[in-house]
């Protein structure tokens, strides 16, 4: 079960997303080894095909298929003649040789393909992997290209569609930074230093108001030979830099490496944060975010609530089914949660099978509807557990006070105070009370 996208990327429903990938090559071993390799890291399936006639056949049969890989040497096609047979069809297509021959190297990479990769060097199989997964990853990411030159702006956004990414493209800076403000997705920005009004190192400035650097990633771009131009990009937000004009391969690096390394911080975040078991936000994580959003609403009218969620006879569950049933039931119990959780509210995992809520509520029953609702979602679980169904239920301590009035502190006190009276009172219950704000004395 998942309970939150990848760290930081678009969390935006969407439509499936094609998945098959086309292995063509006439090498039995280097083919067993490459569709082995993506098939058990990546889960993405692979077909293959030794010909063109096959690889044609394949293409028909389906229509999902999302990339190909190509080798040169095939009965039925000479090497310029394979190439333009996916790229024809609209194929993202790599290029897998054995050859390396510089002229055709170069005369294969002025089609609009993705990569030349000559298989028989060391980590070969490992760069194509990683290619591939890059590559499955970026249709899932935003970009923008801010540049005033129609022709630049657009070679830029080709190459950037041309792997997979969604983009968006900007004449200005302040077309920019509307681009910025309406597309949450957007995670890279490729932006030339000479336009007029604002430049780029200016833009750059701006730009990391709105979005700090572990949520888009910066690449400078000019050919302009200023050596002062470098670290005044570097020094106002950039995370990178390139001169005009650039090679397709180092572009495809520069900007594959930045995502990358927004990727990775996204993980650290995501390890730091949540729980890994449930995927909902641990403890150090609710009380952070939970006392910003206090601090927010000071000054409001409306009331907050928090909730202490605990599951019933969990210890009878991990001793009489096992701790990989109990796990299972944690999972479930975070899912139902995380269903109930709104945009303007917090869920978390507290530690053991105890959870902890922050909600927003407008008054006394809204605030038992809402969690009486919660109580019963669980209850309505049935766990496939080999042959057996686990039910589960929880018991729920509510405190209810005004937003301004009262510490996080005292609510999760009062919350949990409510939680044992919720036990000792028979379990699967949800117990609260409204406090006023004279009340909240802790």
């Amino acid at each position: 079960m998942t309970v939150s996208p990848p760290a930081g990327f678009d969390s935006r429903p969407i439509t499936p997303l094609p998945q098959r990938i086309l292995l063509v090559e006439n090498s039995r071993t280097f083919t067993t080894m490459l569709r082995e390799a993506i098939e058990q890291r990546l889960e993405l399936p692979v077909s293959v095909a030794s010909s063109l006639a096959e690889a044609g056949a394949l293409l028909d049969a389906e229509d999902d298929w999302f990339l190909v890989l190509t080798g040169l040497v095939l009965a039925d096609g000479d090497r310029d003649g394979v190439v333009a047979y996916f790229v024809e069809r609209g194929l993202p297509t790599i290029v897998v040789s054995s050859v390396y021959d510089e002229d055709l190297r170069r005369r294969v990479l002025q089609q609009d393909i993705i990569d030349y990769v000559l298989k028989n060097t060391p980590g070969s199989l490992d760069y194509l992997v990683w290619l591939v997964q890059r590559l499955e990853r970026n249709r899932r990411i935003s970009a923008l290209v801010v540049d005033d030159s129609p022709s630049a702006r657009g070679y830029a956004a080709s190459l950037l569609a041309m792997y997979g990414y969604r983009v968006a493209q900007a004449g200005d800076g302040p077309a920019a930074l509307q681009a910025l403000e309406a597309d949450p997705a957007i995670r890279l920005a490729i932006v030339d230093q000479e336009m007029p009004g604002m430049d780029g190192v200016e833009l750059t400035r701006r730009l990391r108001a709105l979005r700090a650097r572990d949520r888009v990633a910066v690449i400078g771009i000019s050919g302009n030979s200023d050596p002062s131009l470098i670290p005044r990009f570097l020094k106002n937000g950039a995370n990178d830099f390139l001169r005009k004009p650039f090679s397709r391969e180092e572009f495809f690096c520069r900007v594959s490496q930045n995502v990358d390394q927004l990727e990775l911080i996204g993980t650290l975040q995501d390890l730091a944060t949540r729980d890994f078991l449930t995927g909902l936000p641990n403890r150090r994580s609710f009380l952070e975010r939970s006392q910003r959003q206090l601090e927010r609403r000071a000054a409001d009218a409306g009331s907050v609530a928090v909730a202490m969620v605990d599951i019933d006879h969990f210890k009878h569950i991990n001793d009489s089914l096992g701790h990989e049933a109990g796990d299972q039931a944690l999972r479930a119990v975070a899912g139902v949660l995380h269903a109930h959780t709104r945009p303007q509210d917090l869920s978390a995992r507290f530690g053991g099978e105890e959870f902890c809520l922050l909600v927003t509520v407008e008054d006394e029953d809204a605030c038992a509807r809402h969690f009486e609702q919660l109580r019963a979602a669980v209850a309505a679980l049935e766990l496939a557990l080999g042959g057996s169904t686990l039910r589960m239920t929880v018991s729920i301590g509510v405190c209810r006070m005004p937003a301004h009035s009262c510490t996080l502190h005292a609510l999760i006190a009062e919350a949990d105070r409510q939680l044992y009276l919720a036990k000792a009172g028979g379990r699967n219950r949800v117990h609260g009370i409204t406090l006023d704000e004279t009340a909240c004395v802790l």
